[in-house]
């Protein structure tokens, strides 16, 4: 099966650039969403370029769907890093004292002058949903932004006063024109953020299965009743094959119905139903270098 490269970046997107520049002015802080289960693979390096200026919040949104041992690595790694799930409200209480944390200084700055009483406010940027709108409408209080689960769907910037002492400029999602590799192509279009709509989801069903396989076994052969001995020299297709097998998926004539099996797969991992993954490793632990020198001894008397 032939490879596709993995692109979308429609008109709107560049327009959400320049409006992240023009507005950039009018915030103190940025909040940036990355997804729980592809932390560096939904990080898009431009909003580093756009927004490099002004303090940053990093929030992972759908923790409820990642390995929790993973994201407690990525937060170890990351101090302005906090974990949130908008489906269960976890983590959602801590992003206030976090941005009242980060923004300290300016806020004693505001408390000098008598403006204490001034409602912070912040740029929630990220790419396709991400989750963007579920936070602000989390920290807003009601439904004050237009949610789905498709990409593409806030178009507009848009304003959300909340309850916490800040106030919301919630931007539309942003991809970035040329991924660096196929890898992060694929596990943005795993997660939803690229529209299934342009994709081939027969050879997107194959590298999640080449990658669950890979990666997650137990999970993903405990939810598709298969023997990962039987399928350990199996190609990617070939696990595809096996899960239409199982789920009954077939053509007229008893032919397997991998499209089909390919769009319950991607569903299925969306909804968490295979278990938490995340596809995206945590980074490395760095190591502490210690020297072979001997500390030297104290003259008596002198405090150790």
């Amino acid at each position: 099966m032939p490879s596709q490269t993995i692109q979308w970046f429609p008109g709107h997107m560049a327009k959400t650039r320049r409006l992240i520049t023009e507005n950039l002015g009018s915030v103190d802080i940025v909040i940036e969403l990355l997804d729980a289960r592809i932390p560096a693979s939904s990080k898009n390096p431009e909003i580093d370029r756009l927004t490099e200026r002004k303090p940053r919040l990093t929030i992972l949104t759908k923790s409820s769907l990642a390995d929790p041992d993973a994201t407690a690595r990525w937060l170890a790694s990351d101090s302005r890093m906090l974990a949130v799930d908008t489906v269960t409200g976890d983590g959602v209480k801590s992003i206030a004292p976090a941005v009242k944390r980060i923004l300290s200084d300016k806020l004693k700055r505001y408390e000098e002058k008598g403006m204490s009483g001034r409602a912070v406010r912040a740029m929630i940027v990220g790419i396709p949903n991400v989750g963007k709108s579920s936070l602000v409408n989390r920290l807003g209080g009601g439904k004050k932004a237009k949610v789905e689960d498709r990409p593409g769907v806030t178009l507009t910037k848009q304003w959300v006063t909340t309850s916490v002492g800040i106030e919301l400029l919630d931007m539309p999602g942003v991809l970035w024109p040329r991924f660096d590799d196929r890898t992060t192509g694929e596990r943005l279009a795993f997660t939803g953020a690229i529209r299934d709509a342009i994709l081939d989801v027969e050879e997107l069903g194959c590298a999640l299965c080449r990658d669950l396989f890979r990666d997650h076994r137990t999970l993903f052969c405990s939810r598709y009743k298969l023997d990962p001995d039987a399928l350990a020299e199996a190609t990617p297709y070939e696990l595809l094959c096996a899960v239409a097998k199982k789920r009954g998926f077939l053509l007229s004539g008893g032919e397997l119905n991998t499209e089909r099996a390919a769009e319950i797969l991607l569903d299925e991992f969306r909804e968490g139903k295979i278990g938490r993954i995340t596809l995206d490793p945590p980074p490395e632990k760095k190591k502490t270098v210690k020297t072979d020198e001997a500390e030297e001894p104290k003259p008596d008397g002198e405090a150790v």
